[in-house]
């Protein structure tokens, strides 16, 4: 048999990991890797969280799963607290970043398209460049990358695409038939770029204008990864709709979709559902995480280590002029900008100086460290990066 058992969509390096400690990796062979990339922005209390545990494993020994046809004292515990500490006024839950936005987008388009008097021309969402929204077919469709296209024709009609952080292309698409706007406040994927805050505030004023939803997919850069508990809230501007996920389960399958009840006016009965979505067992994981990370210390925490990693990063590439360009991104979650494609370097850390980082669009090296990293783990990051950098060959064909 030439396939493996496990289908072969991902380029899977030889690392295997079967234990976690903290902020480290460990293999079958006992190897050690220090681990920055936290399963792309999603073990942010690293791998061995007492309190994340131990919810998992009293929620698992009382009750995993039950549909959603009863109701939820554990899924309405954990969308309160999300109400309370966002903008929104009712959650829906995922098991997925993807999930989160294809509800996301559900719900811009049943605001205009369910509400009584509404307008059913309204179905398009206009996105942007380079966005990684998820793999579903809506969600592939919300990308105008054309490698998350090939091989799955035709795409979903009802996206419009835009140069990121253009406002004056995202106006120049708006029309009758617009029903949203979905943007990702940093784009992970596409190389850590902030949005700047003249385009997220134009973009809020249009929605305003026009009467369309404001859509953040805040799925790779929320729960307290930038230091505040979305990054909307440094921009100043409060969203319609908020897709999340990755880090608001610790690693265990957890996203949600957040909505004003404006927004979410055309979401009634029958309109949408999961059948794991909001499961006990997850609402006890996002539980955990929540009681770690949403108070002011330990948000205030992330953004003190936050300046001291680009402090010292934008210091580190100066010694490196060849390699590195510059440094970007909020909080922990950092971009090193290359001048070259990053990732041969990405390999080059993992395989040699056993460091685990994060290739991205744009020639950058995404680093996503756990949340919890301490001076010792930003020192042996800092051990490795140097050693890394120092005995990298620059590709013939860079």
């Amino acid at each position: 048999m030439s396939t493996p058992a496990l289908m072969p969509v991902y380029p899977r390096s030889g690392v295997r990991p079967v234990r976690g400690e903290h902020c480290h990796l460990i293999d079958e062979n006992g190897t050690r890797y220090l681990d920055f990339a936290s399963g792309i922005a999603v073990n942010l209390l690293g791998h061995s969280h007492a309190g994340l545990i131990g919810a998992i494993q009293q929620q698992a020994a009382t009750l995993m799963h039950v549909s959603n046809l009863y109701g939820s004292p554990q899924g309405e515990k954990l969308a309160q607290w999300l109400v309370d500490v966002t903008f929104g006024d009712t959650v829906f839950f995922t098991n997925s970043g993807a999930e989160a936005c294809e509800c996301a987008i559900k719900t811009a388009r049943a605001y205009h398209q369910n509400a009584e008097g509404g307008d059913t021309n309204r179905f398009e969402i206009i996105t942007f460049h380079n966005a990684f929204h998820g793999r579903t077919m809506a969600t592939i469709s919300a990308s105008n990358q054309e490698k998350m296209h090939h091989g799955f024709s035709p795409l979903l009609n009802g996206f419009k695409y835009a140069p990121f952080d253009d406002l004056e292309a995202a106006k120049s698409l708006i029309g009758p038939n617009t029903a949203g706007i979905m943007v990702e406040p940093i784009q992970g994927e596409g190389g850590i770029r902030p949005a700047s805050p003249e385009f997220m505030q134009g973009l809020r004023d249009l929605c305003d204008e026009h009467g369309i939803m404001l859509i953040l997919d805040e799925v790779q850069c929320g729960v307290a990864r930038t230091g505040t508990f979305y990054a909307y809230e440094q921009y100043g501007i409060v969203p319609d709709i908020l897709a999340t996920a990755k880090g608001i389960g610790g690693g265990f399958p957890l996203g949600a979709c957040i909505a004003t009840e404006k927004a979410a006016r055309g979401m009634t009965f029958g309109t949408h559902g999961s059948t794991y979505g909001g499961n006990p067992l997850a609402m006890a994981a996002g539980m955990a995480v929540m009681e770690a990370v949403a108070n002011d210390e330990f948000l205030s925490s992330v953004r003190e280590k936050g300046e001291r990693l680009r402090a010292r990063l934008e210091q580190f590439i100066g010694n490196y002029p060849e390699l590195f360009e510059l440094v970007r991104g909020m909080g922990l979650m950092l971009g090193l900008k290359m001048r070259m494609e990053s990732r041969p370097f990405y390999v080059h850390l993992r395989d040699n100086h056993q460091l685990l980082t994060v290739a991205a669009g744009d020639n950058t090296l995404r680093i996503l460290p756990p949340l919890v990293i301490g001076d010792a783990e930003m020192d042996e990051f800092f051990d490795k990066l140097s050693a890394g950098a120092a005995s990298f060959k620059v590709p013939e064909a860079a």
